[in-house]
């Protein structure tokens, strides 16, 4: 798997969470952060998008955002419109999201949101649409849950606002998985179910993408110039193709054609980190999401990620999160994420 798919992939936990939502003027309906990162597509007409210490940016047909830290956003008819927050504009039953959707067990949720608030598309009063029930704005938007302790330092980079504006013949593969994201909630088929998910995966994997492509940084620090460099992204990809391989800064040096000392500069200055210090890093990321992926026990766990003993990984574990295995993959969460986690979930899941 390449780099960009594992740091997908492996930090992110869980399925997104979505919705599907008509707009009815007037609305300015403030979304809460995430603990991940958040997206908003425009399906049909037009949305102002307000993040604060931003400039307010229109967003038109087509247009792409991502918000890769999470933060709280507002998606409004105009900038000047009143703002309400989510968790007072919902008439959603406990539970969010997933009481949210046409159908129970939807993977992405249809509402509405006009006077009465945000509500079920199923149960939305007449009185929140126009008279010819044409809404002024179609979006569908939602956040991918991560570990905020686990964020790989590449979408630690990224802006606080990734937009990617509709271009004609531009981004093809960013705007062909719109066009079938918006096909499969307009049209619900069989197999819309496992489909969508795997679509939401897509876009965000076609942002990222496009966002590298077009984005060439300041200076040749950071991970995006470290995906770009011949050296230090071979050596990158070693890593992730075979965590469990007992790297030495000698033979990833020899991977990326430099000297031991000459890599081992180069790395460190455009990453951030040594390259040990990296190869644990990743190995222990990858150990946490097969934890709460998957059910292979802890023994298997600490093989495939480079740990000669259960009780070394479980050792090594401990340091890097504050809890064992075990614990964390019964749930329980890193302990410098404790506080943020317990915020998270005291508010609504729903997104849109």
């Amino acid at each position: 798997m390449d780099v960009l798919s594992d740091v997908i992939s492996t930090v992110r936990t869980g399925r997104p969470v979505a919705a599907r939502v008509e707009w009815y003027a007037p609305w300015g309906l403030r979304l809460p952060g995430s603990g991940g990162g958040s997206f908003q597509v425009v399906l049909q007409g037009s949305a102002w998008l307000l993040v604060e210490g931003e400039e307010p940016r229109r967003l038109a047909v087509g247009d792409v955002v991502f918000l890769p830290h999470g933060q709280v956003h507002t998606l409004a008819d105009s900038p000047g419109t009143p703002v309400t927050d989510l968790r007072g504009a919902t008439h959603l039953s406990e539970g969010g999201v997933e009481l949210g959707g046409g159908r129970p067990g939807a993977p992405v949720a249809d509402l509405v949101c006009g006077r009465e608030g945000l509500r079920p598309f199923r149960t939305a009063a007449l009185g929140d649409r126009s008279d010819d029930a044409v809404p002024a704005c179609v979006t569908v938007g939602g956040s991918y849950h991560s570990c905020t302790t686990r964020r790989h330092p590449l979408i630690a980079e990224l802006p606080r606002v990734v937009h990617l504006p509709h271009r004609v013949g531009a981004r093809p593969e960013l705007a062909a998985a719109v066009d079938l994201l918006g096909g499969e909630l307009d049209r619900p088929r069989p197999g819309s179910d496992a489909i969508i998910p795997s679509l939401l995966d897509m876009l965000l994997l076609f942002i990222l993408r496009a966002y590298l492509e077009e984005h060439r940084p300041d200076s040749a620090c950071g991970w995006v110039g470290a995906l770009r460099d011949p050296a230090v992204s071979a050596a990158v990809r070693a890593v992730h193709e075979d965590p469990a391989h007992p790297w030495s800064v000698a033979e990833l040096g020899e991977r990326a054609g430099l000297s031991r000392a000459a890599f081992s500069k180069r790395f460190t200055g455009m990453v951030g980190q040594s390259p040990l210090a990296y190869v644990t890093w990743w190995r222990l990321t990858s150990a946490a999401h097969l934890l709460r992926e998957g059910d292979l026990p802890l023994s298997s766990i600490a093989a495939k990620v480079g740990y000669g003993s259960q009780f070394a990984f479980a050792n090594a574990f401990k340091r890097e999160f504050g809890l064992p295995p075990g614990r964390y993959r019964a749930g329980a969460p890193p302990k410098d994420d404790e506080r943020h986690v317990s915020a998270a979930n005291s508010g609504t899941h729903t997104s849109a």
